[in-house]
């Protein structure tokens, strides 16, 4: 059974986009700062002391599963 909250397609994306970011993060003040904040709030990204968004591993495991469709602990 689905147990986790549901993604809009542009929470989706942006959780991606901080995927894809790595170490760098996210900046904020950029079009999908909304989502981050939503991700943030749901435990899938933090803010960090700089400002930039960083996955956490809740998000990293989100990912997995949801963007590219395997285990969280399938490498």
């Amino acid at each position: 059974m689905w147990n986790q909250p549901y993604l809009e397609t542009c929470c989706r994306a942006a959780l991606h986009r901080l995927h894809l970011c790595g170490a760098a993060g996210r900046p904020p003040g950029l079009a999908d700062d909304p989502c981050l904040v939503r991700l943030a709030a749901m435990g899938l990204c933090r803010r960090r002391p700089d400002g930039r968004f960083a996955i956490t591993p809740d998000g990293t495991a989100r990912h997995a599963t949801e963007i590219l469709g395997t285990a969280a602990d399938t490498p």
